[in-house]
């Protein structure tokens, strides 16, 4: 991801909310540089993370890998899950960041029933929107039409 592109993720979510982002339960899956790694440098979900903190959200955040590392790096300033669907409870929206493939094919049932709002900012674009909305999500993906 670009430098633009994780500008434009966070403005994406800023825009769903209207600019009101302060205490927004929001979750981040992927922290890793890319899938299959504990890499964080450059990490684009390092730059997210910070404009949504920026803005007031409150993080919970999911990688399969990278949560030691990611604890090294953003400490006790977002919530750390083992779990992606315990990471979902009472979320207002869901950011994927890095593609792994555990998250490829979730199950969007259980996904809708844990979150407050079913949201979904794509920064993969992993899913088909049409299927999403279908399913009754609010899908946002990087340069597509929403």
């Amino acid at each position: 991801m670009n430098k633009r592109q994780k500008r434009l993720l966070v403005e994406k979510i800023k825009q769903h909310f209207r600019g009101r982002l302060k205490g927004r339960k929001i979750t981040v899956w992927g922290l890793s540089f890319k899938p299959n790694t504990d890499d964080m440098r450059e990490a684009p979900a390092l730059s997210i993370i910070e404009g949504l903190l920026k803005a007031g959200a409150l993080l919970n955040v999911h990688d399969p890998v990278a949560l030691a590392e990611a604890k090294k790096r953003l400490g006790a300033k977002v919530k750390y899950f083992e779990s992606n669907y315990d990471a979902l409870a009472g979320a207002e929206a869901l950011v994927i960041v890095t593609e792994w493939n555990e998250f490829r094919r979730p199950d969007f049932e259980r996904m809708k029933s844990l979150m407050k709002q079913p949201v979904i900012f794509d920064g993969r674009n992993i899913y088909d929107p049409a299927r999403l909305r279908e399913g009754g999500f609010a899908y946002y993906g990087i340069g597509r039409n929403n």
